[in-house]
């Protein structure tokens, strides 16, 4: 492809048919649903963009059943994260990278937020290592973009709601585009 906004919406296209775990929206939907609460809350382009594509991991997998499904966690925080640094900084990489991270700190502060999860999200937690206990909870909050990542998967628990309006992904570029490292536009 002949740039990154390109490639990105290729892989994201190829989630419009796989379903996002045991969840009633498309991968894509997901994505949509979550850069576009990010977009309506006043985030910077860099937040949004890693709405968009904080569980681009799971779609970069050749695994025809996912591993959540198989009871594994297959660490697609991680997946994604190592996939999109050909293109983007920390300001984007770190919230992808510490989703997960947020989630179970998340369900270890605040018990509101674990009854508010999704039985896919539940099911996962258990499989990504349950919620922190506070000597975790304190390690996760000192790692810079922890903050950061708290917005993402608040967006992320929210962004599961059937037939929601969005815009297209092309509305998403100018986000995406703007915080391209130089090399990478």
């Amino acid at each position: 492809m002949s740039n990154a906004f390109d490639r990105i919406t290729q892989i994201l296209e190829r989630g419009d048919d796989k379903r996002y775990g045991i969840e009633k929206v498309s991968q894509l939907e997901h994505a949509l649903q979550c850069a576009t609460i990010a977009e309506r809350e006043g985030a910077p382009s860099a937040l949004v963009t890693a709405a968009l594509l904080h569980d681009i991991g799971h779609l970069l997998s050749p695994d025809l059943v996912p591993a959540a499904l198989r009871g594994k966690d297959a660490r697609h925080e991680e997946r994604g994260a190592d996939f999109l640094a050909r293109w983007f900084g920390d300001e984007v990489l770190r919230p992808v990278r510490l989703h997960v991270a947020a989630k179970r700190y998340l369900t270890a502060w605040e018990p509101d937020y674990y009854k508010a999860l999704s039985d896919g999200s539940r099911r996962t937690l258990e499989l990504q290592g349950g919620p922190f206990d506070s000597q975790e909870a304190a390690e996760f909050l000192r790692q810079p973009g922890a903050e950061d990542a708290l917005s993402v998967r608040r967006w992320d628990e929210r962004a599961k709601v059937v037939d929601a309006e969005t815009p297209p992904l092309a509305h998403f570029r100018r986000h995406v585009e703007a915080v391209l490292r130089p090399s990478a536009a």
